[in-house]
């Protein structure tokens, strides 16, 4: 069955930067399109980035354009997220999924989902 597991979370202070993993497993990873999400306490789930089968298409939500970079190794099945620049608002807990296509659009349903990892932005 899909797998995804998210790591590289943790505290950071402003300004500072992360970078998220998720290895994922179980499927042919280098066929779907993929994404990270984030939620906050008290808010709902927020799209953050998404990149195509190849990898060589991004997309990325507004409140993190230039400050986030989404890239994958098809080789090694992990999808990577490295966010610079960070805000205390940048706070909340991280998920990775895998889309149902190869690419990405706006309606695109992510249907297997990690189990998050918590980054936290001290301020």
């Amino acid at each position: 069955q899909v797998q995804l597991v998210e790591s590289g979370g943790g505290l950071v202070q402003a300004g500072g930067s992360l970078r998220l993993s998720c290895a994922a497993s179980g499927y042919t990873f280098s066929s779907y399109a993929m994404g990270w999400f984030r939620q906050a306490p008290g808010k709902e789930r927020e799209f953050i980035a998404a990149i195509n089968w190849s990898g060589l298409t991004t997309y990325y939500a507004d409140s993190v354009k230039g400050r986030a970079t989404i890239s994958r190794d098809n080789a090694k099945n992990t999808l990577y997220l490295q966010m610079n620049s960070l805000k205390p608002e940048d706070t909340a807990v991280y998920y990775c999924a895998v889309s149902r296509s190869p690419t990405y659009s706006s309606g695109s349903y992510f249907g297997s989902w990690g189990q998050g990892t918590q980054v936290t932005v001290s301020s």
